[in-house]
């Protein structure tokens, strides 16, 4: 036997302690334990972000406020046409409603003055008629008479309306004086003699009566 293996089993002990402390180093230092680790992170996650650091954003969350914007403007500028639009039909229907009302009325005034004219070719015969009856020969029953009171019809029906009657107040804008007889007691202007009727049919004048007026003396 060596002297080795004599100092070996003389000293159990310290070759026991040689071998745990090979082992020890073999294997290195211990790790940390699981526990450990898992508080600090669990630290970690508790700490709270500075005073007005803001939260975290998503990309969802900026486009959905950009989307949100757009929305808003688009919102805005959709309300800004449609009043424009309906202040332009409200216009539009204004315009249109009173072109209709001006063509209605010049429509009017123009039948009437078609009517007229067509009157106006019957105002000869009329005073054809009222001189004959002046001189009898309107006899009732006769023809003539019968052919007389026709045409009267026909005129009433076209709307035709006499003025002119001895008594009336001279209308400059309805009668045309011929002649002016200062009158004793004559406070106005009076119409004297009445030598040709007037007619007229609505509005329009087709001819003024010519009269003879009395006007007070002085």
């Amino acid at each position: 036997m060596t002297d080795k293996n004599f100092d070996e089993n003389q000293n159990p002990e310290s070759a026991e302690g040689r071998s745990e402390g090979s082992d020890a180093q073999a294997s290195g230092p211990a790790p940390h334990h699981q526990d450990s680790r898992d508080a600090q992170a669990a630290e970690g996650s508790d700490e709270t972000p500075a005073d007005g650091a803001p939260d975290d954003l998503t990309v969802d969350d900026i486009l959905g406020a950009t989307q949100t914007g757009e929305a808003a403007a688009e919102d805005a500028v959709l309300a800004d046409l449609e009043s424009t639009l309906l202040n332009d039909l409200k216009r539009l229907q204004a315009e249109y409603a009173n072109y209709r009302r001006r063509t209605e009325e010049q429509r009017q005034v123009e039948i009437e003055r078609a009517k007229g004219e067509a009157a106006k070719g019957l105002v000869p015969v009329l005073d054809d008629l009222d001189r004959a009856a002046q001189h009898g020969d309107l006899v009732e029953g006769t023809p003539f008479a019968v052919i007389a009171e026709k045409v009267r019809t026909v005129v009433e029906r076209l709307g035709v309306v006499a003025y002119g009657e001895k008594g009336e107040e001279f209308d400059p804008q309805r009668h045309e004086a011929i002649f002016q007889q200062p009158t004793p007691g004559a406070e106005k202007t009076t119409i004297l003699e009445v030598v040709e009727v007037g007619y007229r049919l609505g509005d329009v004048e087709l001819r003024p009566a010519k009269v003879v007026v009395a006007v007070p003396e002085g």
